[in-house]
């Protein structure tokens, strides 16, 4: 029998002050709570209960005993009922991941309206443009974007799709000029992004021709985020590759133009990604059902902008 199970029989005989009252409050035989506690004093080497025929008497030691039981006891009791309610009720702490612009331009703003309805749900949010080890780096959450995800054995909810443009300043299409097709961007200046997603010494294009892909000449600027991109292609030093939600303040406010309209990337998915199915907390379950209720519409939204910069 395990030291919780003796210290639950000990104190139900010193709270009932009978080994039979015990038995029945535990659902268990008188013979078992006598055993247990003969076990425990042998253990302790101490004696806990005076027993006679008629009455039971706690010890000096058994006193000072059922009181540190009746602490500890009352802690487990406590902590089975918080580890159960995680289940049931969202409280605490989520460790997300999430990709920069995506992080930036989406999942902060999910978060605030999450919280108006769960405020007992705190968040620590890291941006990083990469692929994390959850259980490793201690995430709750990671949401990317990818063309596929390897098998990891997590659980993929997926929360919509997305692709990025080309995008210059108004200056730098005034001092060099519009390109007009894949080919001509080889005289221009071509700011890559580096990260895991987009490929750094060439970009295919889907176009009206189906996909087409070119090799970008020497680049003046490597960068490894989209809203840094977004700031050196606003300062008018090339072209460069925009996200959808990294473009659509600089096209709303005419601070970037879509070069190449009719091309854009490859379409990549949206993913929350999780460990495990089984048992999920309830502050990671309403999470993920607010995403896949909020996201879907922010990437129409924007999109709905990015097409309609094409009409001024």
């Amino acid at each position: 029998m395990d030291v919780f199970q003796t210290m639950r029989f000990f104190t139900a005989v010193a709270q009932t002050g009978s080994f039979t009252a015990a038995a029945q409050l535990l659902d268990t035989t008188t013979t078992n709570v006598s055993k247990a506690v003969s076990s425990l004093e042998a253990r302790l080497q101490t004696r806990l209960i005076n027993r006679t025929t008629r009455r039971l008497a706690l010890t000096e030691a058994g006193l000072r005993y059922l009181q540190r039981c009746e602490k500890i006891l009352e802690e487990v009791r406590d902590a089975e009922e918080e580890a159960g309610t995680a289940q049931i009720k969202p409280v605490g702490r989520l460790k997300i991941h999430a990709m920069s612009a995506i992080g930036n331009h989406y999942v902060i703003d999910a978060i605030a309206q999450y919280r108006e309805t769960h405020p007992s749900v705190l968040f620590d949010l890291t941006l990083t443009n990469r692929l994390p080890d959850l259980l490793e780096e201690g995430y709750d959450m990671s949401i990317v974007l990818a063309r596929d995800l390897p098998d990891s054995g997590f659980v993929a909810q997926r929360l919509g799709i997305t692709y990025s443009i080309l995008c210059a300043s108004p200056a730098y299409l005034k001092k060099r000029g519009i390109p007009d097709s894949p080919g001509s961007l080889a005289a221009h200046d071509c700011l890559r992004i580096v990260n895991t997603v987009m490929p750094v010494d060439h970009w295919a294009f889907e176009g009206p021709e189906g996909m087409e892909t070119i090799h970008i000449p020497e680049s003046p600027f490597h960068v490894n985020t989209a809203d840094a991109m977004t700031v050196a292609i606003t300062a008018g030093m090339g072209i460069g590759i925009q996200p959808i939600a990294s473009a659509v303040d600089g096209l709303r406010t005419g601070t970037l133009v879509r070069v190449l309209p009719q091309y854009h990337f490859e379409e990549l998915n949206l993913y929350a990604i999780y460990p495990s199915r089984k048992f999920v907390d309830a502050k990671i379950k309403t999470w993920v059902e607010f995403l896949k209720n909020c996201i879907p519409g922010l990437l129409a939204t924007d999109e709905k902008i990015v097409r309609s910069s094409l009409k001024r």
